[in-house]
């Protein structure tokens, strides 16, 4: 079952304890990011402490209520203009709202999730798999009908041989 608009939104909305994602591409072609991607070659910076946005509101309202979101991202040096651009537009401030960022860095090293697609695992029960192509377009989401268990496992491994990010960025 492919998951758009309404029914992928209400993913968000039914999480019971945890949202977390792993993300493995150099880079994702998000046609809302466009304008932001654009101040961000032309040097212009936000202030992660002060920076608010609906996503990071959300956040914070999730921390409040006991919940958790995540994401581990597996890059490579030297990071990708994109990557660049993620890491100080997004995660800085998520990571000040409350999300659980990690990096994997297989720049030198084994790749411990090499083969592994991006999804998203919704309170440990429920996978929806991100489909894109080769140059970060989503194509689709698709919920997964299978057994979530190996998700699960991929999650505990990217978590294990992961830093935060704050620590990451910091070296």
């Amino acid at each position: 079952m492919l998951l758009d608009g309404d029914e992928w939104r209400a993913m968000f909305r039914g999480i019971q304890s945890e949202a977390w994602r792993l993300e493995t591409l150099p880079q994702y072609l998000v046609l809302q990011e466009s304008e932001e991607l654009k101040a961000f070659r032309a040097g212009k910076r936000i202030d992660p402490r002060t920076y608010s946005s609906p996503y990071t509101e959300d956040l914070k309202r999730l921390r409040g209520e006991g919940k958790r979101k995540g994401r581990v991202h597996v890059v490579t040096q030297p990071l990708s203009e994109y990557l660049r651009f993620e890491f100080t537009r997004y995660y800085a401030p998520h990571v000040l709202a409350g999300e659980n960022i990690r990096i994997l860095d297989v720049t030198d090293r084994a790749n411990p999730l090499r083969g592994v697609q991006d999804f998203w695992l919704f309170d440990r029960s429920t996978v929806v798999l991100m489909h894109y192509e080769e140059d970060g377009t989503q194509v689709n989401r698709e919920l997964y009908a299978g057994d979530p268990a190996p998700f699960i496992e991929y999650q505990r491994i990217a978590e294990a041989e992961s830093v935060p990010f704050l620590e990451y960025v910091k070296e």
